[in-house]
């Protein structure tokens, strides 16, 4: 097990009802009524959310865009730099942060102070962005348009108490997990889906490696071979050199899991550290919600996730 862990990256405080939470949509379109109910629910745990200005727009020629890129990043930065938002809800993934996630003023959202950052999905650019330009943990979890969240109550719970008492939500599992390759680990939690790590490579902010990371994977809609590629690329770039443990999501609609399990142990299976697949977070009917940039503990044995500090500051 690694000996030492960098220190957590910067946390937002937990949410308290009252607090103001502004939901972005900074990939795919919202349909409105996927939108309002996800507002709803928010309303039920106290909070105050409100729609960014382009949230309901469309791109005017490219029908898989939430409206137009700089309308995009400029919802998602004035969020962010609104003292009066404690909190940045993504409305759903889909495609599009790669073409606006250049267009922000990384200065200006650094200047910002912290606050929770919470999809998953496409978010993962955003995620990568947020802990290599602002040193600023996340949350990979269930975002407030998507239909996981919409219909499932144990994913609107855990994402709930990860916000608002972050403490009781430390230890991670899932009925399925199960152990991959066994043993032991110890690093800052990093990752999210599968293809998404592998684009970012090469690109302005990217990460240089997940040395001494515990790394979260998951996907979905990806044929194994294509799943093959893409970790193929991130072992031959050597992005996953030195990683400390790995833990795996779900892999929605990737094909019978019987069949995509081989190609995850032949590729990842041999670089010596330990790997829980199943832990129940990314494309699945019911989601956890998972912090990165923060230390953990992985006991692949035993099939747990142990984050050691609250993903949120607990003091106000």
């Amino acid at each position: 097990m690694t000996a030492t862990v960098p220190e957590p990256l910067r946390r937002g405080r937990r949410l308290v009802p009252g607090d103001r939470v502004a939901v972005v949509a900074p990939s795919g379109i919202i349909p409105r009524e996927r939108l309002d109910a996800g507002l709803d629910i928010l309303r039920g745990w106290g909070l105050d959310p409100v729609a960014a200005p382009h949230v309901l727009d469309r791109h005017p020629s490219l029908d898989y865009l939430a409206g137009a890129d700089q309308d995009r990043a400029r919802d998602l930065q004035q969020a962010w730099c609104d003292p009066s938002v404690a909190a940045v809800l993504c409305a759903r993934g889909g495609y599009g942060v790669q073409r606006m996630v250049d267009l922000l003023d990384w200065n200006a959202m650094r200047a910002a102070e912290p606050k929770a950052f919470i999809g998953y999905s496409d978010i993962t650019v955003l995620h990568e962005a947020f802990a290599t330009r602002l040193g600023l943990a996340t949350l990979h979890g269930p975002m407030a348009a998507a239909a996981t969240f919409l219909k499932d109550g144990p994913t609107q719970d855990h994402l709930r108490r990860t916000l608002m008492e972050p403490e009781s939500v430390q230890v991670l599992s899932s009925p399925a997990a199960r152990t991959m390759v066994p043993g032991r680990a110890r690093g800052r939690t990093l990752g999210g889906t599968a293809c998404l790590l592998a684009a970012e490579l090469g690109t302005p902010g990217a990460r240089p490696g997940a040395a001494g990371g515990i790394l979260l994977l998951e996907d979905t809609g990806e044929e194994p071979y294509r799943l093959d590629r893409y970790l193929t690329q991130l072992l031959r770039s050597g992005w996953l050199d030195g990683v400390a443990g790995i833990v795996l999501g779900s892999w929605a609609q990737c094909g019978p899991y019987e069949t995509l399990r081989p190609v995850l142990l032949d590729r990842l299976g041999d670089l010596g550290v330990p790997v829980v697949e199943e832990l129940g977070f990314g494309h699945c009917d019911s989601t956890i919600t998972v912090p990165l940039g923060l230390p953990a503990v992985l006991d692949a044995d035993a099939r747990i996730l142990t984050i050691e500090i609250p993903a949120l500051l607990t003091d106000r």
